[in-house]
């Protein structure tokens, strides 16, 4: 009867044994797996390739915090897109979307756009449908509207007195919040 019990105990403390190295295994496997998307949001911190090209008068002439996204609708297909940078100085950006390199924002290779402007006492309040961005900051919503052309559907939001707006051509609310969660500073 003792060689029985003594088995036995063995037995269930191997099991705990077992389990509790299944536990450590699963919470390094975590650790490891944390780590790495960690490293692969680094590696994603940069704004798309889009903006290589005039990324340098940006960072150069304006002194507001430049924010562009990693995500461009419609950026995997054989047609590039460009951005061409329509207006630039200390504080303001504005930034045009289009399918040719001499977009000028006619509607047939227009995008979209993305803008940047010190809040001043002047600057209108944002309007529109509110959403939650991330933690602190709130957007607001605008539709686009379609007729002969459609116009852009925005997304708007301010943050350390700047105020930021995505928009794209009919673009429709989970587009527009993919653009703006994206956003990182070059």
């Amino acid at each position: 009867m003792m060689q029985k019990y003594t088995l036995w105990t063995l037995m269930v403390l191997f099991s705990l044994i077992f389990q509790q190295n299944l536990t450590i295994a699963a919470e390094k496997n975590q650790v490891v797996n944390n780590s790495q998307k960690i490293a692969q949001q680094k590696a994603n911190s940069q704004p798309h390739p889009v903006f290589k090209s005039i990324l340098p008068k940006l960072k150069q002439t304006t002194k507001i915090k430049i924010f562009l996204p990693t995500y461009i609708p419609e950026s995997d297909r054989p047609n590039p897109i460009y951005a061409i940078l329509e207006t630039v100085s200390k504080d303001k950006y504005e930034i045009l979307l289009g399918f040719s390199p001499d977009c000028s924002g006619g509607s047939a290779c227009r995008l979209g756009m993305i803008t940047a402007e010190a809040v001043t006492a002047k600057t209108p309040k944002l309007t529109g449908k509110s959403i939650l961005l991330r933690k602190g900051i709130t957007s607001y919503f605008i539709e686009s509207r379609c007729g002969a052309n459609c116009s852009d559907g925005t997304l708007s939001w301010r943050e350390k007195g700047v105020q930021y707006s995505v928009g794209i051509k009919a673009g429709d609310r989970n587009t527009l919040i993919k653009i703006a969660k994206s956003v990182v500073t070059p």
